[in-house]
């Protein structure tokens, strides 16, 4: 197995310090030849992948190709989203498909949901210590 990735939390808003930080980890998604870095939010509550409109549209999808829609709930519950699979990258641990509900609601990050992120990484937080791990999910699970 592969050493793990680690990531320091990111500040989000620094009129708050150290109560603003997330865990935010660099990644590279690749659909077909395009490939985009982002950064994404790892979100253990959130249901689901999620990608913003323009990372797609940088990828090459297209919205009004033919594909299945996805509900969102929460805050994104009045948001149109379709399925889009692509492939991940964590660092040099080995690329995974991973599932994202694309929306085009505005200002929405890359968020690392239970679907299926948490489903093909195991992900070991250190709050107190400000820094997160990751690895791909052990033979044992697969």
């Amino acid at each position: 197995m592969a050493p793990a990735e680690n990531f320091p939390f990111v500040v989000a808003d620094p009129a708050f310090g150290e109560a603003s930080r997330l865990p935010y980890m660099p990644m590279t998604l690749r659909l077909q030849e395009r490939e985009v870095s982002v950064s994404a939010l790892l979100d253990t509550g959130s249901a689901v992948n999620v990608l913003p409109y323009e990372a797609g549209l940088q990828l090459g999808a297209v919205w009004e190709r033919p594909t299945t829609t996805v509900r969102l709930t929460g805050n994104l519950a009045n948001e149109p989203a379709r399925v889009l699979t692509l492939m991940g990258s964590v660092g040099s641990l080995p690329p995974v498909r991973l599932v994202f509900a694309w929306t085009r609601a505005p200002g929405v990050p890359v968020i690392l949901g239970q679907v299926n992120f948490f489903m093909e990484f195991d992900v070991c937080f250190f709050r107190s210590q400000s820094r997160f791990e990751v690895n791909v999910k052990s033979e044992a699970q697969a």
